[in-house]
């Protein structure tokens, strides 16, 4: 199957697919609407898709938009309903950046025929190959483990209160993965001495709910990383002289070793271990 040129997937034959929804930099058409080029492209998850690069390794299958959540956040309810009622939160289509600040120029926010745009330009063909790698890998395996990798700065007040713990792990609830899984993959988070929760303020993105099924054998976790965990993150907000800082592979060294074993014991886990009685 031939993709778009934005749209990078790398077939694997094992039992894991990664999906890298927010590393996307490229504005596509709508920059001239936007205040400017940086802010489009300020709460890129940056640098997620070096920190995963071993992914390929153990014959995953990743899949990774090159759009940025600007133009259209894939992790996003394609509906636009909230996934966090009652809470501040991105949109499908955001039109202001984590901290508040608004993205676009004075009347070109999008309307509701852009979105639509939108939706079928980028948002459609993410889901459709992610969709389908899934279903391949299903008819090799009797379940498989869909991991969704993010990041995030670790103070966003808008967002939530004080430091975001460096390991966010999401299951919505528990009802996207088997508590097996969930239980291996904690396991090696507390084996680290960084902090860390489970399904705490990030439960899991629209991937997680949507296709985290345990039931049809598909098991899906979130990581979201503060970004302080993998990078040297200032201690201030965002400007374009601190932010994104530079990748630096010494200093994400050992975080990328956490990473590395939690993608080896999904994987092992899909490969030989029985699901879980679900109650």
């Amino acid at each position: 199957m031939t993709w778009p040129s934005w749209l990078t997937v790398v077939r694997g034959t094992t039992p894991l697919v990664v999906s890298i929804p927010h590393t996307g930099t490229d504005l596509a058409d709508i920059e001239p609407q936007l205040v400017s080029p940086w802010l489009g492209r300020c709460d890129t998850d940056w640098w997620i898709e070096k920190l995963y690069d071993f992914a390929a390794d153990l014959g995953a299958t990743v899949v990774r938009t090159g759009i940025s959540r600007t133009v259209i956040d894939v992790n996003r309810d394609p509906s636009g309903a909230s996934l966090y009622p009652g809470q501040t939160t991105t949109t499908l289509c955001p039109t202001e950046t984590f901290e508040g600040v608004a993205l676009y120029r004075e009347g070109a926010e999008p309307d509701a025929e852009e979105v639509e745009r939108r939706r079928e330009t980028w948002f459609r063909p993410y889901h459709a190959a992610l969709q389908a790698e899934i279903d391949r890998l299903r008819g090799l395996h009797e379940r498989i483990v869909l991991y969704d990798c993010h990041s995030i700065r670790s103070v966003l007040p808008r967002l939530f209160e004080g430091t975001l713990p460096v390991f966010n792990l999401g299951t919505n609830d528990g009802a996207s993965a088997d508590a097996a899984l969930q239980r291996l993959v904690t396991e090696i988070l507390v084996e680290t001495g960084e902090s860390f929760v489970v399904d705490g303020r990030f439960k899991g993105g629209w991937i997680t709910r949507h296709y985290g099924q345990p039931s049809a054998g598909v098991h899906a976790l979130q990581m979201e990383l503060a970004c302080r965990g993998y990078l040297r993150e200032p201690a201030e907000a965002s400007t374009p002289e601190n932010w994104p800082v530079p990748y630096d592979a010494a200093y994400a060294a050992p975080i990328q070793s956490t990473l590395r074993k939690i993608l080896e014991t999904a994987l092992a886990w899909a490969t030989t271990q029985s699901p879980s009685s679900r109650g």
